[in-house]
């Protein structure tokens, strides 16, 4: 039966690229969106997860950096230090602010490194330097080449003038903004703050456990909360996404409600449309069960074509968006697979069935006479 339903199926090859197409448009439209969704989040928490920190320490219970205060003693560096556990602390200055080129404003979240600082930097330069020393800046490509400056010009943050020394990728948003590297001695002279730091990025001793080197932290020194990388990036990703829950998820709900109503129909129409040769079927003896498996098999097959053309084309989208320079990234993620590909073949079973009622019904000699 699955071999008669292959031949059926390949026997009108527009009928069957239709079919394919239809499904194909509308798992693409699924995927695409939740590759966005997930491209989003990854962007989100793109600073963190590639800091280099195993253990990030901050003021008394602030868990993230997104729209979020922090301010520790510059003391405590050397309480973390001292930690069991603890093989180098980076101190940090964080503050959200402007990249600005004449006119032009670009939304930075703007980190003070200081020189010797092993974690907290840059994860990915494609020109320039890796580490911004006094009086230069590394900024994102994308934000350069809006504001048309590259290495050696000069860009406002702070409002200070900085040298562009380096440009990183990997640093931007969807939300248009971007994070950009000053040195630790610029940070604190713009912002007049002495003896104070935002975070402490901690790494730790090989064979150590940073959820025991974190919750060591905060047992020795006084008022700071310590969470491992993978717990700040968390808990980065819930408050962006309690922020703009509501939008994304209508947006990702109509997308997938429509994509499936698409492929419903495309399946049932696609069913209907091979009446004749079931009536073919039973007219040679072909009995109702017989009939059934062959438009599952057929429906089945439909999804399974359609689903990797609809994949392929959301994998070219994931290669080609970054090389387009917009400030967006698509991710496939394997949930996201698992949820289409299982719906798919549910929502595909469905549709194939609806039309079974008339196709047991057939009455071989009236398909013949085409009535």
């Amino acid at each position: 039966m699955i071999w008669l339903a292959v031949r059926n199926l390949f026997q009108n090859k527009t009928r069957f690229v239709i079919s394919i197409g239809g499904v194909a448009l509308a798992l693409l439209l699924i995927l695409v969106l939740d590759a966005v969704v997930t491209g989003v989040q990854r962007q989100i928490t793109a600073y963190i997860e590639n800091s280099g920190a195993d253990v990030i320490v901050a003021q008394e219970d602030v868990r993230n950096m997104h729209m979020a205060y922090s301010a520790l003693p510059a003391v405590h560096e050397t309480h973390i230090r001292n930690v069991a556990g603890v093989a180098a602390v980076t101190p940090i200055h964080y503050l959200t602010n402007l990249i600005e080129v004449g006119d032009t404003r670009n939304l930075a979240y703007v980190i003070g490194l200081p020189r010797d600082g092993s974690v907290g930097g840059p994860w990915r330069i494609v020109a320039g330097k890796t580490l911004p020393v006094v009086g230069e800046a590394i900024i994102d490509r994308g934000v350069a080449v809006n504001s048309g400056v590259g290495i050696g010009d000069t860009v406002k943050i702070l409002g200070q003038e900085f040298r562009v020394a380096g440009l990183s990728e990997g640093t931007s948003t969807v939300s248009g903004g971007s994070v950009a590297f000053i040195a630790q001695r610029d940070f604190t002279e713009a912002r007049h703050v002495t003896g104070s730091v935002s975070f402490f990025f901690v790494r730790v001793k090989q064979g150590e456990s940073p959820d025991q080197v974190a919750a060591r932290i905060e047992q020795r020194v006084d008022k700071v909360t310590a969470q491992t990388r993978e717990q700040f990036a968390e808990r980065e990703r819930q408050v962006v996404n309690d922020m703009s829950t509501d939008i994304v998820a209508i947006m990702n709900l109509v997308g997938f409600l429509i994509g499936v109503a698409v492929m419903a129909l495309t399946v049932y129409t696609a069913t209907l449309a091979r009446r004749a040769e079931y009536g073919v079927l039973k007219a040679l003896g072909a009995h109702n069960g017989h009939l059934y498996l062959v438009v599952l098999a057929q429906a089945f097959i439909s999804v399974i074509f359609g689903f990797s053309v609809g994949l392929g084309i959301t994998l070219i989208l994931v290669a080609l968006v970054p090389r387009l320079g917009l400030p967006i990234a698509l991710e496939v993620s394997g949930a996201s697979l698992l949820k289409v590909g299982s719906v798919s073949l549910v929502i595909a079973s469905l549709s194939a069935l609806l039309p079974i009622k008339q196709i047991a019904g057939l009455d071989p000699a009236r398909v013949f006479r085409g009535k």
